[in-house]
């Protein structure tokens, strides 16, 4: 029976694979991330590729598909992770606003068939450009509370979207995986 677990506690994530109909298990990792790249798509293959392998280190089972993802906000060639506190979501909005930037996916999946063990590694750019907003806006964004636990202070499938002026590429990278690429590159051939 083919399995696929999840490496990853992303509400967002979940929600992608059930999206398109998929069964599967979530058990996060809980590993110390480590980078050692500062180029964004670089790093986001790394992270997910770390999170991927510390959970198929555990699940060595045949016919078993273990999936790490990991995403990035980048400006002006600095990474923006989740904001550390309200003023920090504040700069990065202020930051964002009126601007173009781009979020990075990375993914790894990890089989296990015949014993033996196959990774795939990619990552997924898509440009997002902001409206511009006013600080009364970003004031009101932060107080709800949305930005505080995502990447760039900002979630394009919540509030965040009447900020959104266009994007330029696949809208469920933002979201956090690209699933159509995942399934392309991946999925289409394990699940038949």
């Amino acid at each position: 029976m083919k399995k696929i677990i999840l490496a990853s506690a992303s509400p967002r994530r979940k929600e992608l694979l059930e999206q398109i109909g998929l069964s599967f298990q979530i058990e996060p990792a809980r590993g110390e991330e480590h980078i050692t790249s500062v180029i964004p798509r670089e790093v986001v293959e790394e992270l997910s590729y770390q999170k991927a392998m510390e959970v198929a280190q555990l699940h060595k089972e045949e016919d078993t598909l273990i999936l790490g993802a990991d995403t990035i906000v980048v400006y002006d060639d600095k990474i923006m992770g989740k904001p550390s506190d309200e003023e920090d979501a504040k700069e990065m909005l202020r930051k964002l606003s009126g601007r173009t930037h781009c979020v990075f996916t990375g993914v790894t999946a990890v089989l296990w068939t015949n014993q033996k063990k196959t990774v795939r590694t990619f990552s997924e750019k898509t440009e997002v450009t902001f409206y511009p907003m006013s600080e009364e806006e970003i004031m009101f964004y932060v107080k709800t509370k949305e930005p505080m636990d995502k990447a760039g202070a900002y979630g394009i499938q919540g509030i965040g979207a009447k900020y959104i002026q266009a994007i330029c590429g696949d809208y469920n990278n933002v979201v956090g995986l690209p699933v159509a690429r995942l399934y392309q590159e991946v999925l289409r051939d394990w699940i038949w």
